[in-house]
């Protein structure tokens, strides 16, 4: 049984691995190929010229709900996939976050945290390797994804663990009703 155990989480520690180095290459690669030795150059002229960072940052969405209020207005494919895509990809964190948890329980706000600090990162690295501009509304999209996860996993695990309560329950009842009537047929 330790076994097992012990191999489904060496499994869902390396679907999360799979998980973050993918959401890695989609957000900060774009889908491209990682050339390590082009990111290293960008992120020294990003240090050596900290105006670039400056002009990325002053170039990017600083305003709360700016950009996902256009997007709602104009309703494009494009505007709703990048409202989706930024929630969609940030649920299997919250998913994973809720299944890794080793001391207590995660709580939604937990999970929202985390979300953001993974979100932020990337968004950072967006700036300082010069791939993308930083938009306030992708950290709230994103934590909002992870939130969502969460939910879904605290979700379907109450509804396990009930169930596996109320099979318990049952199957307790059946064993001290036979108890009993074991009982009641001794003291014949």
């Amino acid at each position: 049984m330790k076994a097992g155990r012990a191999w489904c989480h060496f499994t869902v520690q390396a679907l999360f691995a799979v998980y973050m180095c993918a959401l890695f290459k989609i957000i900060l690669l774009k889908f491209g190929p990682a050339d390590i030795e082009f990111m290293w150059w960008r992120l020294k002229q990003n240090v050596i010229h900290p105006e670039y960072i400056a002009t990325r940052l002053e170039a990017g969405n600083l305003i709360p709900l700016k950009e996902i209020s256009r997007a709602i207005e104009v309703m494009s494919g494009p505007s709703q996939l990048n409202l989706l895509g930024n929630i969609a990809i940030f649920v299997p964190l919250g998913v994973f976050i809720g299944i890794l948890a080793k001391a207590g329980k995660p709580t939604l706000a937990g999970v929202f945290w985390r979300s953001l600090g993974v979100s932020l990162g990337l968004e950072i690295a967006e700036v300082l390797f010069s791939i993308g501009t930083f938009d306030v509304d992708d950290l709230i999209l994103n934590s909002a994804g992870g939130s969502i996860g969460f939910i879904v996993y605290a979700s379907w695990t109450s509804l396990w663990r009930r169930e596996k309560s109320d099979t318990l329950e049952s199957t307790s009842f059946l064993g001290a009703s036979h108890e009993t009537n074991h009982g009641f047929n001794r003291g014949r």
